[in-house]
């Protein structure tokens, strides 16, 4: 039967399998994969770092390393075959009918071209348009992208713009032609929660005004709900699923998928910190895959059977397809979550006087420029008890980052005081006497810049137990090998360099290395925001585990909102230098919210497609720490803002249960009033 042309896929792939020719063989790194996307549909593209998402992707538009090449298979845009072409028809093909996001957007931008002049080349290049008529395009282009003042952007060089601003950029060059098909890959994972919201916002209104089928790459399971129409779930090369989105987040059928969903936190209210669902083990190699089902390795459904044949992706349910012979037995993810994951650790409230840690008092760090003076941090006062979790949340930009290094005395304050259980401590770390420094210790977010490269994983982790804790060589490397298997570590990392780990190993080291002086408390500065989902669940797992052996408190900086609720007992939100609002987690995350947290908070993609949340949106960027602006410093941005009074007086603390304060000039009554009608609304909305 003929397919009437309308109801036909503007993308459709059959079968392909993509390889790359290294001098070890050919690696097989995609094999026999299929999708079909229409016009107006996103398709997104899920599964761990090593899936095979973005080889995918560039192999079915031919756009591969020079060791990569398609091996068999169908690939057609609007009917045509793609895998015939010539170069040049690819080239002809690239730009005009199909356009590509980036992760990084500096990538696809040159560093020392204008703006207009970049976007305007794709104009006369694809649209054959004269200069005048490609400057037309370029603006029209760019207010479409929502972008402030088109005509200044345009003039303007790719370093003298925000990383949101350069997305929006890439994505009108990308649109520049209507495309039939638009690649998107990774496109917000770097950017704060705040701009990834209005990315996202946009790339779905730009889904419905323009006519091309989106392919949309991510790890980020909550963008997957804000994006895309269908989703398919890949593993080591190959789909383990596809489905509708709403029926693949309410009922997987593939245990792969399941254990994804399980490892993403969730926003919840009760005073219980619950593990996540961990994966156990890793992606295997392509050269290296088992025999059978190739996730059976790592699957709690498995059975004999699953490692003799490997089961083909097939249609269990009308539009749903899974690859897994036991699809059957495969439980909806609340009951799957109840009996995979346990309670850690009931929340800890407001402590005593006595019980608090670390106290930072009125904590200013100002840096001289030529031009004025940067008050990074600008009168911050938090206190971190005994055993206790303080999440520190905001954007980039915010001063997390500075506070915590103001605390272990990496960046000297120049105000305000630190104590260290009421004892006030040096401004630097040379100051300070070694029983104050095994007592502080620091977990990045790059463990490569923590990590020797030379030394190995036992002399990084000997080297604290060693200096700070007094030990022989002998005792510290039988102490190193405890510490190795309290991180889930086998001992035989002991003697392995850091290049010979994953991301997820080397961040496990780091850790060992923190505990390792014993200290009472670990700041962790954005540690598992490099990371997938999946080894983001197991670390979050082991600093609670650890947490509850050895009492350490946490002071856990992240842009992640459901991170940090996950893990805190406290949370401070920070803007531009200065505390908003603190309180217990269940408190600041419930109404009445700082205006400033309501924003973070809407801005969070939520790993529920059911889940309807009111936009939020804030103007701009974070501004300048050198130009604060007066009154209320977030007043510029703030979608509450009273006018003259926010603008011209600094806003009161407002006191609310508990512990719970919020800097802001509306009354906490008045804050609940507005927010409760808004959730009201949204309600109704959704229902």
């Amino acid at each position: 039967m003929t397919v009437p042309a309308a109801s036909r896929p503007v993308f459709e792939v059959e079968g392909l399998s993509v390889d790359y020719v290294t001098e070890l063989g050919d690696l097989h790194a995609v094999r026999n994969v299929s999708l079909a996307i229409h016009q107006h549909e996103s398709f997104g593209l899920v599964g761990e770092s090593g899936s095979g998402k973005s080889t995918l992707a560039m192999g079915a538009i031919r756009y591969l390393a020079s060791n990569g090449r398609v091996a068999d298979g169908s690939v057609r845009l609007n009917g045509v075959e793609l895998l015939g072409l010539s170069p040049k028809e690819l080239r002809a093909l690239w730009g005009a009918k199909i356009g590509v996001v980036y992760q990084s957007p500096l990538s696809a931008l040159n560093p020392s071209i204008p703006i207009g002049r970049q976007l305007a080349e794709v104009a006369r290049q694809h649209l054959g348009m004269d200069s005048a008529a490609a400057r037309g395009r370029v603006q029209e282009m760019l207010t479409k992208v929502a972008m402030p003042d088109p005509d200044a952007v345009m003039k303007r060089y790719p370093h003298q713009l925000s990383g949101g601003m350069l997305q929006r950029c890439v994505i009108a060059m990308a649109l520049m032609t209507n495309p039939a098909l638009l690649i998107m890959d990774e496109p917000t994972t770097a950017l704060d929660v705040t701009t990834q919201a209005v990315v996202l916002d946009l790339v779905a209104e730009l889904k419905r005004e323009f006519d091309s089928a989106i392919l949309y790459i991510t790890h980020d399971l909550g963008v997957i709900t804000k994006i895309c129409d269908r989703v398919g779930v890949m593993y080591a090369g190959e789909f383990m699923e596809q489905a509708q989105l709403k029926e693949l987040f309410k009922r997987p059928l593939h245990p792969y998928t399941l254990d994804l969903l399980g490892c993403v936190p969730h926003f919840d209210p009760t005073p219980q910190k619950r593990s996540l669902v961990t994966i156990p083990g890793s992606i295997p190699r392509v050269d290296q895959l088992p025999a059978g089902c190739i996730f059976a390795p790592r699957c709690s459904f498995v059975e004999a059977a699953c490692t003799k044949a490997r089961p083909p992706l097939a249609a269990v349910d009308k539009g749903h397809l899974s690859a897994c012979r036991r699809w059957q037995a495969v439980p909806p993810p609340a009951e799957y979550l109840r009996a995979a994951t346990e309670a850690v650790r009931g929340v800890q409230t407001a402590c005593d006087t006595s019980d608090v840690l670390v106290r930072t008092s009125d904590v200013q760090v100002h840096f001289k420029a030529p031009k004025g003076t940067v008050r990074a941090v600008d009168g911050v006062d938090l206190d971190v008890c005994e055993g206790q979790t303080l999440g520190v949340v905001g954007e980039s930009g915010s001063g997390k980052t500075t506070v915590a290094r103001a605390i272990i005395g990496l960046t000297p304050r120049t105000g305000g005081s630190i104590t260290l259980k009421g004892e006030s401590l040096p401004r630097t770390t040379g100051r300070r006497p070694r029983s104050t420094l095994r007592q502080i210790q620091m977990v990045f977010q790059n463990p490569d810049a923590s990590l020797n490269p030379t030394r190995s994983v036992g002399d990084a982790i000997m080297r604290p137990l060693t200096l700070l804790g007094g030990l022989d060589r002998r005792r510290a490397k039988d102490r190193a090998l405890e510490l190795l298997q309290s991180v889930s570590l086998p001992v035989s990392y002991f003697d392995r360099l850091p290049h010979e780990l994953s991301g997820g190993e080397k961040q496990r080291v780091a850790i060992a290395r923190a505990f390792a002086a014993e200290p009472g408390i670990i700041l962790c500065d954005e540690p598992i925001s490099s990371l997938d989902v999946s080894v983001q669940g197991s670390l979050m797992n082991l600093l609670m585990k650890l947490q509850v052996e050895q009492k350490t408190s946490y002071l856990f900086i992240s842009h992640d909102l459901s991170a940090v609720q996950h893990l805190s007992d406290v949370i401070a939100v920070v803007y531009l230098g200065h505390v908003m609002e603190v309180g217990d987690a269940t408190k600041v995350l419930t109404p009445p919210f700082h205006p400033y947290t309501e924003a973070l908070l809407s801005a969070v993609p939520l790993a529920d497609p059911d889940v309807k949340q009111k936009p939020i949106r804030l103007a701009g960027s974070v501004p300048s720490a050198m130009n604060v602006p007066s009154g209320c410093r977030f007043h510029p941005r703030c979608p509450r803002n009273l006018g003259d009074v926010c603008r011209e007086q600094e806003p009161p603390w407002r006191e609310g249960d508990g512990d719970h304060r919020i800097f802001c000039h509306i009354p906490l009554d008045e804050l609940e009033r507005l927010q409760a009608e808004t959730l009201v609304l949204e309600a109704e909305e959704g229902a």
